[in-house]
């Protein structure tokens, strides 16, 4: 759910991004010092309203009006109006919906990696993917960037230098020994692994 608020809207974009970031680049205490803004919320949802299960956020690095959201069954989506509007950005580029990690580059914020398969296996109602898919250009295309058996991506990390260096964690078959189950790197912006 995003908010909308009369005031305190940069305090509730930082906790936003404070609460989706990753655990080493959050502060080792966040304070509210103005109350006042907190109680004056409304909320209210503002969507996407398609898409079911939300399995990943991720925000841009000093920019706070733009979000990337990854759905169980709705592909990607994205704001550049912190939440009030919500557009698909994967459709007709993605073999499946079912996302499981969205990633974008410190380096070059244009850059963006999608990991696809629901990374949170919930018996046999979870949905699985055909692997990784890049953008250069902050969304607008997409390209398939390998790794088709992997079924359900976790979690991707970007070397924070160099934008080609990247790591991922696979699922693979959860049913069943897989060879495709793993931590993968690529040194080439995923053209190979």
């Amino acid at each position: 759910m995003i908010v909308d608020v009369k005031r305190g809207v940069n305090a509730v974009i930082a906790l936003v991004v404070l609460s989706s970031g990753a655990p080493s680049q959050r502060p080792a205490a966040f304070t509210i010092q103005d109350t006042a803004a907190f109680q004056a919320l409304e909320w209210r949802n503002l969507g996407p309203f398609r898409g079911g299960r939300v399995s990943t956020v991720t925000g841009v690095v000093g920019n706070p009006l733009v979000y990337y959201m990854g759905a169980n069954g709705g592909g990607v989506w994205k704001t550049t109006d912190a939440g009030t509007s919500w557009f698909n950005i994967s459709d007709n580029y993605f073999a499946h919906g079912s996302i499981g990690y969205i990633a974008i580059a410190p380096s070059d914020t244009a850059t963006i990696y999608v990991g696809t398969g629901e990374a949170s296996p919930r018996g046999q109602m979870s949905s699985f993917g055909d692997g990784m898919y890049k953008s250069v250009d902050a969304g607008r295309t997409w390209k398939h960037s390998g790794l088709e058996k992997s079924r359900q991506i976790a979690k991707i990390l970007i070397d924070p230098r160099d934008k080609n260096v990247l790591y991922v964690a696979a699922l693979g078959n959860r049913w069943e020994p897989s060879d495709d189950r793993g931590v993968y790197r690529s040194r080439d912006g995923g053209a190979t692994w």
